[in-house]
Order: C-alpha cells, then structure tokens, then sequence
C-alpha cells in the first residue's frame, strides 16, 4: 500500500523513491517531544511500513540547533504516576515502531539529542551525527531516569559501564566522544549531515529490500538472545530468502555480471 502524503501537526513527512524523510518539526521548542509529536511519529511509522517500495529512512530535525532537545518538560512536570508511565509507554511504542519498520532508520544529529532525543535516536538502526551535535540522558538533573528506552537501549549501544556514567550524572558528550565510544557511526561536517545520510540511504535502497528487512530483524531478534538460539534465527532468515525472486535476481545478476533489479518480491 502506497504511502499517502499527510500532514502532521509536528512532524514534516516526504518519501522521494524509495527514500522517506521524517523531520521533527517543533524548532521553536527545539523539537522537544511532547504528546501530540509520538502520536504523530507513531502514526507515521505505522503509515510508511505499509509501503514496501520505501527501502530506508532518514529522520533529522528541523532548524540548526536540535534534533530533539528532549522531552517536553512543560508537558511533564505535573504528571500522576499513572500519566508517566503512560507517557514512557507511548514513547516505548515509538521505539518499537522505528526498531519494527521493515526498512532501516539513519537518524541525522543535527544539534541537540538529549533525553527523549537521544532515545529516539537511538531506536533508529544508526545514528550519523553533525560536527554540532550534543548527546545526553540529563533526567537525573530533573529527578527522574530515561522512559523511552535509554537505559537500554544506551546499554546495549555503548556497554553497560558508559551507559551508567551517562545516566548517573547526566553529562552531555560531544559528536566526537559519541563517536569514540560507539554511540554514532560517524560525524561530518554540519552542511554535510543531510547529504551524508542520503548517500547511505541512496546505497541500501539499490539492495534488496527483503534481505535488508531480515537482516535488519535477525539483527535486532538475534541481541537478546543466546548466542545458539541467535544462531538460528540468522540460518532460518538466510535459508527464507531462497524462496524469494530478489535472491534468484540477485545471484543471476552476479553469475551475469550485471546489475540486479531488485523487486520485493
């Protein structure tokens, strides 16, 4: 089913081929995540993963200063027990949506991704971040823990021991130090950033796009598990492959020295 152009209150949505952009869209409040932007994310993730001819993703925020700058504490402050831990829970089906897409998420940092920024990121399959950017889970300054996934998320990203110093004292780390300890793949230039992430994009659309989607799903299955049962579910994801016309395509192509035509199908 075709993606259907539609227009969210905080999100800015476009799919160029097999390419959609998801920009967060509240720059006066430095993108901050507020209730009415996961519902929209939500919705978005659950529209675009109906449509197999999208083969990546690219989200990023809009201005110069933010990815997203957290979440919206304005909106947060006066909450019951019961209202946070529904709000955690929305950004959690957020997560899972990104994590769910059948096609990979590059988040691009482009400034600030603090708290619910850099979960959000983090979802995302890899983050390339701008020269600019800033990277934290700054809750215990507030009193509170991450709630959209950061503490495991962040754990499973950089090790336990770096997530740790990160959540207890709530630094902020620069592009490079996100880089150095494994938090990004990779930092560029700030004019750079968007052009950076359409290149990746542009080269994971031209693969095939089930095998992309099962890697992606035996990558992310195959973290929690161990290692044997893993082990499984990669040979299981290889050996469904070879009932597919990309993989005929795909090794015909090879056999013919050519370029392949992948279909999806």
């Amino acid at each position: 089913m075709k993606y259907e152009p539609k227009k969210f209150e905080t999100l800015l949505v476009s799919v160029e081929g097999a390419i959609a952009t998801i920009t967060l869209n509240r720059p006066d409040k430095l993108n901050a995540l507020n209730y009415r932007m996961l519902n929209d994310l939500r919705d978005a993730f659950i529209a675009l993963d109906h449509d197999y001819d999208i083969h990546c993703a690219i989200m990023t925020g809009a201005g110069d200063k933010a990815f997203a700058a957290g979440a919206d504490i304005s909106e947060m402050a006066d909450k019951s027990v019961a209202n946070a831990h529904r709000f955690a829970g929305l950004g959690h089906v957020v997560g899972g949506r990104i994590e769910g897409a059948h096609f990979p998420v590059i988040a691009a940092v482009n400034g600030f991704a603090l708290g619910g920024g850099c979960e959000i990121a983090l979802a995302c399959d890899f983050i390339y971040a701008s020269d600019k950017a800033k990277f934290g889970q700054p809750e215990v300054n507030l009193g509170v823990i991450p709630g959209f996934g950061g503490t495991q998320r962040l754990a499973r990203r950089i090790g336990i021991g770096r997530a740790r110093e990160l959540c207890y004292t709530g630094d902020m780390v620069s592009a490079e130090e996100a880089l150095r300890i494994g938090l990004v793949n990779a930092v560029v230039p700030h004019a750079d950033l968007l052009a950076k992430a359409n290149e990746t994009a542009k080269k994971i659309a031209l693969k095939g796009p089930l095998a992309i989607a099962q890697a992606k799903r035996v990558l992310l299955r195959g973290a929690d598990v161990p290692l044997p049962v893993a082990s499984e579910l990669e040979m299981q994801g290889f050996a469904s492959l070879f009932g597919s016309a990309d993989q005929k395509e795909g090794m015909a192509a090879f056999v013919g020295k050519r370029a392949a035509v992948f279909t999806g199908k």
